[in-house]
């Protein structure tokens, strides 16, 4: 089994509900959607969607179109209908997105939508992630297509484009307990200066589609990004940009892709204000959800300015 694969299980994908396709016309409720701290990083992209359907293809390409979005090999980016199961190494997913601009894209899919949304709202990074998984399918170009071997850098891109979460952080305390997995410390005893000076921006377009039937125990890999403590009070389009531009240039460094480890365990519904529940400092006590762990590594150099 691969890291990948071991690390979804344990955070992403235990006790997952069923995917919300809810055949070809799925409930669209953007006020909701808008109103979920969960999906902050995408109400901008949200609020230029129509309010009373679901977004389709031509939606998504005009928003694509008009900001400019190209994918990691610079080809303007386009979302398409998803097709039948191709062949071949040109065919694969990532090289597809990254020669041809092509995203194949489900119709009624939440998860395919959320994915959407994050090449619209955080285009740099989602550029240099298809850039990496590029650049390490062409260097495993033999295995890949055995299907006997994905490479760490793979599986670190996956883990971070599924589940990912950008921390924007201007006390270096509180990253230092986030890392620690000092959970009750972080959230409950220092809860007020974690809503003063650090910012939860869910990136994974997993984590995106877990926000409509949350579960106990789902969990990010957090990339935390060091930020001046000004930097906090801009807008939240502003801090959204920020924080594209530093992940994106975090990911563009050859050691970022060394670990899955370098990417730090976060229980989500333990963030202030995303469960009603956390309101308690009980809540913190369920060791199930906010276990104890040891680091191996961290990316302590990634920041914005």
């Amino acid at each position: 089994m691969s890291g990948v694969r071991r690390e979804r299980i344990r955070g992403l994908d235990a006790g997952r509900p069923e995917r919300l396709h809810a055949g070809p016309t799925p409930h669209w409720d953007r006020a909701a959607l808008l109103a979920s701290p969960w999906l902050g990083a995408l109400h901008g992209t949200l609020r230029k969607l129509a309010d009373e359907r679901f977004p389709t293809l031509a939606d998504l390409n005009a928003l694509a179109l008009d900001l400019g979005v190209r994918s990691g090999g610079e080809a303007l980016l386009r979302f398409v209908a998803s097709g039948g199961k191709a062949r071949g190494f040109d065919a694969q997913y990532e090289v597809r997105i990254f020669r041809s601009g092509e995203v194949p894209t489900r119709a009624g899919s939440w998860h395919d939508l959320f994915n959407a949304l994050v090449w619209l709202a955080f285009p740099r990074t989602k550029a240099v992630l298809n850039r990496r998984h590029y650049e390490a399918s062409s260097a495993l170009c033999g295995d890949a297509l055995r299907g006997t071997s994905r490479g760490t850098a793979r599986d670190v891109l996956t883990l971070f484009d599924e589940g990912g979460m950008l921390v924007a952080c201007a006390d270096p305390a509180l990253a230092e307990l986030l890392r620690g997995f000092r959970w009750k410390e972080l959230f409950w005893r220092r809860r007020a200066a974690t809503m003063t000076s650090m910012r939860f921006l869910a990136f994974g377009h997993a984590i995106h589609e877990k926000s409509l039937a949350p579960f106990r125990g789902v969990t990010a890999k957090a990339l935390v990004i060091a930020v001046a403590p000004e930097a906090l009070a801009h807008s939240a389009e502003a801090q959204v940009v920020a924080l594209d531009a530093a992940a994106a240039e975090y990911f563009s460094r050859p050691e970022s892709l060394g670990s899955t480890r370098l990417l730090s365990p976060l229980p989500v519904l333990g963030i202030p204000g995303w469960a009603p529940d956390n309101a308690d400092p009980a809540y913190y006590d369920d060791v199930a959800q906010f276990r104890p762990g040891r680091r191996t590594g961290d990316p302590r150099d990634a920041a914005a300015g």
